[in-house]
């Protein structure tokens, strides 16, 4: 359009016009030939950019094909489907002014590994991890975790589960035995966490930490913020459901979101709830100070709603020299069945229940240097128990006693490196009726081929 008007602007002046003189015409053709030629220098060079620009993108779509091709025969020729191997350490020392043999959480009927551990000098949770891509389609882990418990040691099958890779529409499947996504803390290894001990919701709850076998299905949706939503189908004969189930014995469901605050802060927040039909779960009768011959064992509905918040702040986004940790969990359920108590695997007594229980912790771990963490931790639980028989109930630890269980921790820890921790915590353990004052020294060190954590 505008080498047209050009032209039409030319044809004007080199037509001869009145009033206007020789040298003034001649004048003016010479101003409009100058124009003329600047005008196509200017169009050239726009045009050989233009056309170096198009070789250089052509240029850089083969590049990256190339790459691309590269990187899948190198990694073919890695044997990068050989298995990941880690090995993560853990002993620790611990001192308990009380028995922890008479530990206990009134108002609830503890389970799996829900006490203090060893008195004095012991290996703690032990793991060895196997992981790799079984083809392009599924990745498979498998974890075994090798621990002490009531003087024995122990090897337990944490995880042995497949996952798929690059279904479409943010999907994912995992199926096997894995820890449940309910919660924040319950999806990390223990050698993750930062403290030496569970929150003791999780310990009432759980016995620790929920993990069970079957399938997860979950979608990463594709929006600026992170949103992932699921559900998972179990099995439900581990605690904290129990029994032999021929179809799906629990079920949970559970949403998570999260996101960035500028370049030094984010978060992520969650919703879940868990639920079975439980038979015959059994779990540790309270001793009243002496050796307790009656196991007590619950059938009957049990459902859980979690909600948790995680606050993270790091200074200009660099969270190797400092760094702020916020978190929160919130736990209640409710149970209706019946409770036994049994003896040699027969029902000596029974008592109606029904059973609600509820407990939150706050959290707040702070990077103050490069190589060390403080934090500091408060937990809180109340339950509320009904049944025909209360004293049954007490037997199996469901009377709360007039108890608010709660208990202040803090620790500090030395990071040398990635892969290595000494830990020193203390807990004020108000729990039951005679506080506790416990000390935890405790190391842990990895190594091997490690996975990046979660969030």
């Amino acid at each position: 359009m505008k080498k047209t008007m050009l032209v039409s602007a030319m044809a004007l002046i080199f037509t001869p016009q009145i009033g206007f003189g020789g040298s003034e015409l001649e004048l003016l053709r010479q101003e409009m030939l100058d124009m003329k030629k600047e005008y196509e220098q200017r169009l050239k060079v726009l045009e050989e950019r233009l056309v170096k620009a198009e070789t250089s993108v052509s240029g850089a779509k083969n590049t990256a094909l190339q790459i691309k091709q590269q990187v899948k025969q190198k990694s073919r020729s890695d044997n990068t489907f050989n298995p990941a191997i880690s090995v993560v350490l853990d002993g620790r020392y611990g001192d308990f002014k009380n028995n922890p043999e008479d530990y206990e959480l009134p108002g609830f009927s503890l389970g799996n590994e829900a006490g203090l551990g060893e008195q004095g000098f012991a290996i703690g949770h032990t793991e060895v991890t196997a992981s790799a891509n079984v083809d392009d389609k599924f990745f498979g882990q498998v974890s075994a975790a090798i621990h002490e418990h009531e003087g024995e040691t122990e090897v337990d099958l944490e995880e042995a589960y497949i996952q798929t890779l690059g279904l479409d529409n943010g999907l994912s499947v995992k199926a096997g035995r894995f820890l449940s996504a309910i919660g924040y803390l319950n999806q990390q290894h223990e050698h993750v966490w930062d403290f030496a001990d569970a929150p003791l919701i999780y310990r009432g709850l759980f016995g620790n930490q929920l993990r069970d076998d079957g399938v997860q299905i979950s979608f990463l949706a594709p929006t600026e913020n992170f949103l992932e939503v699921g559900a998972e189908m179990l099995k439900g004969s581990r605690f904290p459901a129990g029994g032999e189930h021929s179809g799906i014995g629990a079920w949970s469901m559970f949403a998570n979101i999260g996101g960035d605050i500028g370049l030094e802060h984010s978060w992520q927040a969650g919703v879940s709830h868990w639920r079975s039909d439980v038979e015959e779960r059994s779990g540790e009768a309270h001793s009243h100070g002496h050796e307790a011959t009656e196991i007590p064992s619950f059938s009957g509905d049990s459902k859980i709603n979690s909600v948790y918040l995680v606050y993270k702040w790091a200074p200009q986004g660099n969270y190797k020299n400092k760094n702020l940790k916020l978190q929160f969990e919130y736990f209640d359920r409710r149970e209706d069945g019946d409770i036994q108590m049994l003896e040699d695997d027969i029902a000596i007594e029974e008592t109606s229940y029904d059973g609600h229980q509820k407990g939150w912790y706050a959290q707040a771990i702070y990077q103050f240097m490069p190589s060390w963490r403080a934090g500091l931790r408060y937990d809180w639980l109340d339950s509320n128990s009904k049944g025909s028989d209360k004293d049954i109930l007490a037997e199996a630890g469901l009377d709360n006693e007039g108890i608010k269980p709660k208990r202040y921790s803090a620790m500090i820890e030395w990071l040398p490196s990635e892969f290595s921790r000494v830990r020193l915590q203390f807990n004020r353990d108000k729990s039951y009726q005679d506080a506790d004052n416990q000390i935890f020294l405790q190391y842990t060190h990895s190594f091997g081929s490690h996975a990046a954590h979660k969030f």
